[in-house]
């Protein structure tokens, strides 16, 4: 009796592990991890639209680096433009993350690291970016190529967050989107909310400098959270 009641327990054991990893499966599919490693070293990346939002000559390659967090490849921006914008090809996605490791290296006028979703196109998107000149993190709204930060959750006014972004070491940057509510986590830490209904649609990620930053970017990963 004891013996088939083990049985009747483990076969249900085996339905419910299996369903967990259904379900565990399904989110790993959502999720996606840019690699470089086929791309040619000084080349831009391959399904990655480089781009800029104003004027000027951003410039969007595929470097070898040993200092990489992930792998040996990153990418590089090193030209000079109002926004330089690199957007990922087959991306749509209106609630979800994209996370990337990045290093500012130099940038007389900025040192600027930041990601881009719900992208429209190289004039319509929010980003968050950090800064290794400013020592903060903002959050904000590009509207036909003008930039707005937008209002911190329970605070009026203000300039994103101080906090310090060294220049020539690797941080991490993430944001996560869903509805008119985003996440800025710098670090692995939550530094702030921010709400906002101006790109209520699915839309491109991708990275974002600005000026003259020349800055690394790697273990760049996005999803989808449906």
């Amino acid at each position: 009796m004891i013996a088939r009641n083990d049985h009747r327990w483990s076969g249900r054991a085996l339905l419910i592990v299996a369903a967990i990893s259904c379900v565990m499966g399904s989110n790993a599919m959502a999720d996606s991890a840019a690699n470089f490693e086929a791309d040619a070293v000084g080349g831009p990346p391959a399904g990655w639209t480089a781009t800029k939002t104003g004027t000027g000559t951003p410039q969007w390659t595929v470097e070898q680096d040993t200092t990489a967090p992930s792998h040996s490849r990153v990418i590089k921006q090193s030209g000079n433009a109002t926004y330089p914008v690199l957007l990922k090809d087959d991306t749509n996605i209106r609630d979800g993350f994209i996370e990337v490791k990045f290093k500012p290296i130099a940038g007389a006028e900025d040192r600027a690291a930041g990601l881009v979703w719900r992208a429209r196109d190289a004039d319509n998107y929010y980003v968050l970016r950090a800064n290794a000149l400013e020592d903060n993190v903002v959050l904000y709204k590009m509207v036909k190529g003008v930039r707005r930060a937008l209002d911190i959750v329970g605070r009026a006014g203000g300039y994103g967050v101080k906090i310090a972004v060294p220049a020539n070491r690797w941080g991490s940057l993430r944001v996560e989107f869903a509805g008119s509510r985003f996440k800025a986590i710098y670090n692995g830490q939550t530094v702030f909310e921010v709400e906002d209904e101006t790109f209520a649609e699915a839309g491109m990620v991708g990275l974002w400098t600005k000026a003259d930053s020349v800055t690394l970017f790697n273990s760049i990963t996005y999803g989808s959270s449906k």
